[in-house]
């Protein structure tokens, strides 16, 4: 896209540079329209294009002052190229001559180099933010980092610096500064703020420091103070001196226990009550009082004073209190024990549903079992500490009536010899409802694989095939809930094996296993039955 040949622009005389100049203003000015007002453009730095050229950049186009490729290539009478920032600056810094040769320089001698300004923008450069991949001509550089998704874009929640393609992402699953609810008052906050909200928010649920049970946390002060079983109290003759805490339920127990100890104590309290009527204060109502004066009343006065009688009748009455409380007590403990027993009673029927609901499951499998194995992570990450990891699946049967069986898988540890980091898979007999109707041992061809999650019909499962054999006590008719000796593979599967494709997904792992069984009609002849011959025709 030259528009002469490249040496006659070095050689440009004088009186072409008003012409060039002109050139160069309108090519500037149709630039900077194009441009807008997004920000600093290209034209207002003053190096060089540092960008990365593909091909790389020429020695002819870069500038001696920045070694970087010519923005705003102007020329010098010498004959030496420049950016017009660099050269301008050069001049009033180090003085009126050229940087290459020293030559005389002054700034009116420059004039603007159009045909290599066209050249170095019609030059390929690549995207200079990371992760982009694409090239286009310099001139076009500035639009594409306006739309580059992989350009740098500032959070408008936390302030920080992100590429645009991922600040949707940010924004809404990683920005510390991102809007959240509160689950249990809809409060909305930021996230970094909502660990601090949990701690205080009034309708939270938060458990009992004494006796565990959920409730909210504005609940919990009425509950500390009314109703908690194990919360500490004092005994309700505190005021009468009896220094004992104790918890809620126990509070019956002790009143019952240290009646007579809180009858002595509320008798003392009288007594030195009454001691305190029948030696009054110095003055009364602010006027001074003369015992002498009133010698002569006798000490049965005393006795009839209002407030002993008062507490004469307050004792009384919490003398019946306590005679009802501790009957409503017994019968609230009578109750307690009979819930208790029905109670039992519920939790045992229920266990026995749970299991009748398990076991009807179980039959419905019909050989053809998919055990789902949650959090494999947890388990890899406590094989790693050298724990033992080993799992047991609930039980299923091959049909209905059929064989019940169980899987078993084992995580060797790293230090285990000639299986170190394997999955070993087990499959084992169980007792089962249709035990006594069917042939032993167990014969039949067993399928066991490890499933490959990956979407599209391209699926790879890891499978082995294997043949039951009868010889082995593994698949003898059992005579515990689970037979303890199990049949399978010790190296079924490397752990490194799991990455190659989805065979872990969302934490889970498949385990399948397919049954098919041999029923052999001799078994009965070898049991020591021999079958009835018909009967001849009458």
């Amino acid at each position: 896209m030259s528009l002469l040949h490249s040496d006659s622009s070095c050689g440009a005389r004088d009186g072409d540079s008003g012409c060039c100049a002109a050139m160069a203003k309108e090519e500037s000015c149709s630039t900077a329209s194009a441009s807008g007002s997004a920000g600093a453009s290209f034209a207002d730095e003053t190096q060089g294009y540092d960008v990365e050229f593909d091909p790389p950049l020429e020695s002819k186009y870069e500038c001696p002052i920045c070694l970087m490729a010519l923005r705003e290539a102007v020329q010098t009478p010498c004959g030496h190229r420049f950016c017009k920032g660099c050269i301008v600056k050069s001049i009033r810094d180090a003085g009126h001559k050229c940087p290459v040769d020293n030559e005389i320089l002054l700034e009116n001698q420059l004039f603007p180099d159009n045909f290599a300004k066209r050249e170095i923008l019609s030059l390929m450069v690549k995207c200079p933010n990371k992760g982009c991949s694409m090239k286009m001509e310099l001139r076009h550089l500035e639009d594409h980092q306006l739309q580059c998704d992989f350009s740098t874009v500032e959070c408008p929640q936390c302030q920080g610096a992100f590429p645009k393609n991922h600040l949707k992402e940010h924004m809404t699953q990683e920005c510390p500064r991102r809007q959240v609810c509160c689950p249990n008052c809809a409060t909305s906050m930021a996230y970094e703020d909502k660990e601090l909200h949990d701690q205080t928010c009034p309708l939270a649920n938060v458990y009992c420091e004494y006796c565990n049970t959920v409730l909210i946390r504005e609940q919990m002060p009425n509950h500390y103070d009314n109703d908690c079983p194990t919360a500490p109290v004092p005994c309700f003759y505190s005021a009468f001196g009896c220094p004992e805490k104790m918890q809620r339920n126990e509070l019956a127990r002790h009143m019952q226990e240290f009646t007579q100890v809180h009858m002595r104590m509320m008798a003392q309290s009288f007594q030195n009550i009454s001691v305190t009527a029948a030696n009054p204060v110095p003055f009364i109502n602010g006027l001074p009082f003369e015992p002498a004066l009133f010698s002569h009343v006798s000490h049965a006065a005393y006795d009839c004073n209002p407030e002993v009688e008062n507490f004469k009748e307050t004792i009384q009455q919490l003398e019946g209190r306590l005679v009802r409380q501790d009957h409503q007590i017994r019968e609230l403990i009578a109750k307690m024990e009979t819930q208790n027993t029905h109670m039992a009673e519920l939790k045992r029927t229920i266990r026995s549903l749970e299991g009748k609901i398990t076991e009807m499951e179980a039959q419905q499998c019909n050989g053809i079992y998919i055990w789902k194995i949650e959090n494999f992570s947890g388990l890899q990450r406590a094989q790693e500490e050298e724990r033992p990891v080993v799992m047991h699946s609930p039980g299923f049967y091959t049909g209905r009536p059929g064989y019940k069986l169980c899987l078993r898988l084992h995580i060797q540890l790293p230090n285990a010899q000639r299986c170190a980091n394997f999955i070993s898979l087990f499959v084992h007999t169980m007792q089962g409802e249709y035990d006594s109707h069917l042939p032993w041992p167990f014969q039949g061809t067993i399928r066991l694989s490890i499933l490959d999650q990956s979407e599209g019909p391209e699926r790879q499962n890891h499978e082995e095939v294997m043949e039951a054999k009868p010889e082995l006590l593994a698949f003898q008719r059992p005579t515990i809930h689970r037979n303890p000796k199990g049949f399978g593979y010790v190296t079924f599967m490397h752990l490194q094996s799991l990455k190659q494709r989805a065979f872990v997904k969302d934490d889970t792992l498949l385990v399948r296993c397919e049954v098919l069984t041999r029923l052999d009609l001799n078994s009965v002849r070898r049991e020591g039955f021999q079958p009835r011959s018909t009967d001849g025709a009458l």
